[in-house]
């Protein structure tokens, strides 16, 4: 199996910041509603004072005054389906793995449709709350071991050298720059 990271990797630029934008475009009310506490959140993120996990519920609370999650999913994908990288898709296998921080609800249509298999952080699409740990740096392996055992992917490709712990497990590695693949820098 290959295994992939998909914000910055296989998709431009960033699925959660788009799918926010996209949201805020759609319906202003729910996301200016919850600007304070983005603000108020985020400078404690700015002075280290709270991790990222909080600040992904804080944006993501938005959710809990949306009508129909599901729908608003959709309608990104229909628009934002383009995103995804050729180098990926002519290359693409059915049984890759996808495995991402960003939110599990909003990326499963887009690996259904791949024919992938999916790890994301588990978040409750109607409330934004983050259902055990994001799914990012060593989560990543413990969610991808949890799985799959012992097996190591054949080759790993993420944008961020924050995933050299799914580096380290893989067989090959390759840093992903808008398109440009090379080896991964000494494990």
């Amino acid at each position: 199996m290959n295994a992939y990271d998909f914000d910055q990797t296989i998709f431009q630029p960033d699925s959660s910041y788009s799918f926010v934008m996209f949201c805020l475009k759609r319906h202003p009310q729910a996301l200016l509603k919850t600007l304070p506490g983005i603000a108020s959140v985020g400078l404690k993120f700015l002075m280290k004072k709270t991790n990222t996990k909080v600040l992904k519920e804080q944006v993501f609370s938005f959710l809990a005054d949306l009508e129909d999650v599901d729908a608003e999913v959709s309608a990104f994908w229909q628009l934002h389906r383009a995103n995804l990288e050729p180098w990926y898709l002519s290359q693409r296998r059915d049984g890759d793995l996808i495995i991402s921080a960003s939110p599990e609800f909003l990326l499963r249509p887009i690996a259904d449709e791949l024919g992938a298999e999916l790890i994301a952080t588990v978040m409750d699409k109607h409330t934004g709350r983050i259902l055990g740990e994001n799914c990012h740096d060593a989560e990543k392996v413990r969610r991808f071991r949890e799985v799959y055992g012992d097996t190591e992917p054949e080759r790993f490709y993420s944008d961020s050298l924050s995933d050299s712990p799914m580096a380290c497990i893989s067989k090959s590695a390759f840093l992903v720059d808008k398109g440009d693949i090379s080896p991964w820098p000494e494990k």
